[in-house]
């Protein structure tokens, strides 16, 4: 299953890059502190993905960690980028993908 989630990953980068989602400045430390959920109150969604939800997963994947087993990000990244429209659907799809492969079919 991890080279599965990896190439998912390997995946959502590249469509953050081409939705022009993805920033080259990180965000302050600060910002990744919050503890609401998916950092809601500092970060964009983009910035949640690339900051943190990306990394997090880089890290267990490459210590040979468990990966979380209930993942339900879609939700959250539907309500955030729902103001984007159709554009970003393929983005939400992956996201699905990775939700799905993770925690399995909802």
């Amino acid at each position: 299953m991890s080279e599965v989630v990896k190439s998912l990953l390997i995946q959502l980068e590249t469509e953050l890059k081409q939705q022009q989602l993805w920033s080259n400045a990180a965000p302050a430390e600060a910002a990744l502190a919050s503890t609401y959920p998916f950092c809601c109150d500092t970060l964009r969604p983009e910035q949640w993905l690339q900051f943190v939800f990306l990394p997090k997963l880089w890290c267990l994947l490459e210590a040979g960690q468990p990966l979380p087993a209930k993942v339900r990000v879609l939700p959250y990244a539907e309500e955030a980028f729902k103001s984007r429209g159709l554009s970003v659907q393929p983005l939400l799809t992956l996201i699905g993908r990775i939700d799905n492969t993770l925690t399995g079919p909802s």
